[in-house]
């Protein structure tokens, strides 16, 4: 079945697939030291068989892995133990692909990292957790570590064909305020500390531009 789909979905679907272990591991560290390694093999996996898979999407064990990656990383199990989730990033994405039509994927590349840099104080010692064990990143001040990492997970994004800005999309402030406003009508309060309101959602989305 997925040897019929078109380029652009088999992308979306490795971007959705990161971003869906993202949400349940980029949250705070200590709560499972089993869960993380788990959602960090995903993250390490989908890494690995991206560019694989792009030069050959009809290889039959590449996509198997993928299937099984996408399984496990929305199934239930890497938040087993109580694992707080996040999911602000996907709540951001759903009104950038209803206000402009963007597919889910795509959305989600170009909001994480800007989800990971504005909250980058709570979240900092699982961004240098993941910067490690997923990038290899060691090396430089607290700060230039989580820069790196946020900067590699940008080029992840793109290694796969997407763009990771607003301007891209040719989309500017105006639907970055009407998200806001969104937002706030509903009482959003998303992530794991329930702060993404729509204050929050318009830094994460002006970072973007």
């Amino acid at each position: 079945m997925t040897f019929t789909l078109p380029d652009n979905q088999i992308t979306n679907g490795l971007a959705d697939t990161f971003v869906h272990v993202m949400e349940q591991y980029l949250t705070v560290p200590g709560v499972s030291r089993l869960m993380d390694r788990w959602a960090e093999g995903i993250l390490q996996t989908v890494v690995e068989i991206a560019p694989l898979i792009q030069k050959d999407k009809h290889n039959y064990d590449l996509m198997a892995e993928f299937m099984l990656s996408a399984t496990m990383g929305l199934n239930g199990f890497v938040a087993l133990g109580g694992v707080p989730q996040d999911w602000a990033t996907h709540m951001i994405g759903h009104e950038l692909t209803a206000l402009h039509g963007l597919s889910h994927g795509h959305t989600l590349a170009i909001v994480l990292p800007g989800t990971m840099n504005i909250l980058r104080e709570s979240k900092g010692d699982k961004i240098l957790q993941y910067g490690e064990r997923v990038w290899g990143i060691t090396e430089g001040t607290r700060d230039e570590r989580m820069d790196m990492v946020i900067s590699k997970t940008d080029e992840f994004f793109r290694s796969l064909g997407l763009t990771t800005r607003l301007s891209e999309e040719n989309i500017g402030t105006d639907t970055i305020n009407e998200i806001e406003r969104r937002f706030n009508e509903r009482g959003a309060a998303f992530g794991e500390n329930q702060n993404v309101n729509g204050e929050i959602a318009k830094k994460i989305l002006s970072d973007r531009i």
